[in-house]
């Protein structure tokens, strides 16, 4: 869209003043993440009796073309965490390399104790998370967002199981079970039917638990039309982080639709 007023009409300069264009100068920062392009949908995740599992697909989509079908959106952070992204895929890349470079920081900084008898690893997930949350509410407050919704999972300083999101505007909230983008009205209902509290999340098996996640990416594949049947699970566990990225969902065929009768030129 052209902005200048020359292209939509302005007051009259022998009335209000010659207009002063300085503002649109091209010198300063770009801006371009503040329309994301390039996104990923959504991210789900659920607590279970000794960890968690999180999930999200491979896609990200130019606006409703499925442009890019390899993008992993799970970052595991110092072996013992989590963090799924979804929104913008740029500012996902830099929030990415961002952690990258508080991982090495860590394993750099940090020196053997009796506490931590090995170097690293000091930052657990509900480190993470608040860290993350306070970036992400000095960008909105810089008025610059990162235009992303992040899952953290992982465990908490008592080794419980830690599951936390945190938006563009630094909400920040915790659950059994979390989602983002269309998941949280698609895969949370299904999700709280096994885990509405934290005492139901903890008589979960692993099993149920990938199980219940695997069921709600198989709705999402169906339901949301920015995903896809390709998809990246880990499980986070006091042993350490399991990440599968290449997962693909099993016996998915449209050929139900086949069946389907009542619209267009079939006949009932």
């Amino acid at each position: 869209m052209d902005h200048r007023p020359q292209a939509w009409g302005r007051p009259r300069d022998d009335i209000y003043g010659a207009y002063d264009g300085s503002y649109l100068q091209t010198s300063g920062p770009k801006q371009s993440t503040q329309a994301p392009v390039v996104t990923g949908t959504s991210v789900v995740a659920l607590k279970f009796k000794d960890g968690v599992v999180i999930a999200a697909d491979n896609l990200a989509s130019y606006g409703s073309l499925a442009r890019f079908t390899n993008v992993k959106r799970l970052r595991v952070f110092l072996d013992s965490s989590v963090v799924g992204f979804g929104g913008d895929v740029s500012d996902m890349q830099y929030l990415d390399r961002h952690l990258n470079e508080l991982a090495i920081d860590e394993s750099y900084e940090t020196t053997p104790s009796a506490d931590h008898p090995s170097p690293g690893g000091t930052l657990n997930a509900a480190n993470l998370h608040k860290y993350l949350q306070k970036l992400m509410y000095k960008r909105r407050n810089d008025f610059d967002p990162l235009w992303n919704q992040i899952l953290v999972a992982g465990l908490d300083s008592g080794s419980k199981p830690f599951l936390a999101s945190v938006d563009l505007r630094g909400t920040a909230f915790s659950s059994p079970s979390l989602a983002s983008g269309f998941g949280a009205a698609l895969a949370q209902p299904i999700m709280r039917k096994y885990a509405a509290t934290e005492e139901d999340a903890a008589r979960l098996s692993r099993d149920e638990a990938v199980q219940v996640v695997k069921e709600c990416m198989k709705v999402l594949y169906y339901r949301d039309a920015r995903s896809m049947d390709k998809y990246s699970i880990a499980v986070v566990t006091k042993d350490g982080v399991e990440l599968k990225e290449d997962e693909q969902l099993e016996k998915q065929s449209w050929a139900f639709a086949e069946r389907i009768r009542g619209y267009g030129t079939q006949t009932v």
